[in-house]
């Protein structure tokens, strides 16, 4: 008896008819559709198409390379997808206090958010939302969101400014209130940049802090006034002199 899985003439016709079941095409692995695709390149270097028979040329439309292409072709734009999807943002967006909820604590799974409360007229301020304008093109994965201090949060004292919040799935992960927070107006970006990776809110490329290490002041003071009390040899060997 003839095995009806077999690819036969006779079987095709079967199928046809409805006599035995379609046959079911099999998955193709990533790796069999990169070796495939490489096995199609490598004969096409190998021959040319004038010196193809008719045969080997219907052959380049049949149904296995119109299953390599269209495979490939899903894989090319899922990755265009999912790299779009990470890469949604790319921008400081100004907010209100009715926008909190939707932007803030429903911005999504899985994405950080990081909000900028500020006031005009307060340099600071403007330093930081430059440095965040340049941070949001670096890390577009990453929600930048800004607003007035006193349009989301009213009476918010202006000593507290500039102010950052970050969140992560609604909720609170850090915060940076206050000048001191951000070391003034030396603040840089990469300074910035460390200061928000430490909340996991971007993943920085920076292996190390780049602020800038002042030493202890009182430590410094401390030793100056141990060398200015402190007898130099000189003056012991005259002293010494004196005692003979």
């Amino acid at each position: 008896m003839q095995n009806p899985d077999e690819d036969t003439e006779w079987n095709d016709i079967l199928r046809k008819k409805g006599i035995l079941p379609k046959k079911e095409k099999p998955e193709i692995t990533e790796q069999q559709l990169e070796d495939m695709i490489v096995e199609r390149l490598l004969e096409k270097q190998h021959k040319k198409v004038e010196d193809m028979t008719l045969e080997e040329l219907e052959e380049q439309e049949d149904e296995e390379d119109e299953r390599v292409i269209e495979a490939y072709r899903r894989q090319r734009i899922a990755e265009m997808m999912a790299a779009a999807a990470k890469s949604k943002f790319g921008e400081v967006r100004e907010i209100s206090a009715n926008d909190w909820v939707d932007q803030v604590n429903k911005a999504g799974d899985g994405v950080w958010v990081i909000l900028h409360l500020y006031k005009q007229g307060i340099p600071l301020c403007a330093l930081v939302n430059r440095h965040l304008g340049n941070l949001s093109m670096k890390f577009p994965q990453t929600k930048f969101l800004r607003s007035i201090s006193t349009v989301c949060i009213p009476n918010y004292p202006d000593k507290n400014l500039p102010t950052l919040f970050v969140y992560y799935q609604g909720e609170m992960k850090a915060q940076l209130i206050g000048p001191f927070e951000f070391g003034g107006m030396n603040l840089t970006q990469d300074e910035l940049e460390w200061k928000l990776s430490k909340s996991g809110a971007i993943k920085t490329t920076l292996e190390e802090d780049p602020t800038p290490k002042i030493e202890d002041k009182m430590m410094s003071s401390v030793k100056q006034a141990v060398a200015v009390g402190r007898p130099s040899q000189d003056d012991d060997s005259s002293d010494d002199d004196d005692d003979w």
